[in-house]
């Protein structure tokens, strides 16, 4: 099986770009120069407590070299995608529903 990556939208962002067939990254995205992806879920991190969020699994494979892996400032390495997200190479998606607690839940089919 390929590996999957993963992208967190907002879903009036991801219904816009699906479509349009491609997701060209949010405002930090292109700030950055590239489309921020996660090989394990950044949610706590970047999207506490935010709704209306989508979890998008990709297949890297089908990326190709538009794919990079760079470190992040603790060593971890994070998948980055230098071009437009064409969404033929989505998977599946999923709402990513807030839980009481303020904490996302990660559908099953995620978690290990």
């Amino acid at each position: 099986m390929n590996e999957i990556v993963y992208k967190v939208m907002n879903r009036a962002a991801f219904t816009e770009a699906k479509a349009n067939g491609s997701f060209d990254g949010s405002a930090a995205d292109r700030r950055d120069g590239f489309i921020q992806l996660s090989s394990a879920g950044t949610l706590a991190q970047h999207f506490a407590g935010q709704k209306d969020l989508v979890l998008l699994a990709v297949d890297a494979a089908r990326l190709g070299g538009r794919l990079g892996w760079e470190p992040s400032r603790s060593g971890a390495f994070f998948p980055h995608l230098y071009d437009a997200l064409d969404f033929d190479a989505l998977i599946w998606e999923e709402p990513l529903e807030l839980g009481a607690d303020g904490c996302h839940r990660l559908p099953l089919r995620v978690l290990p």
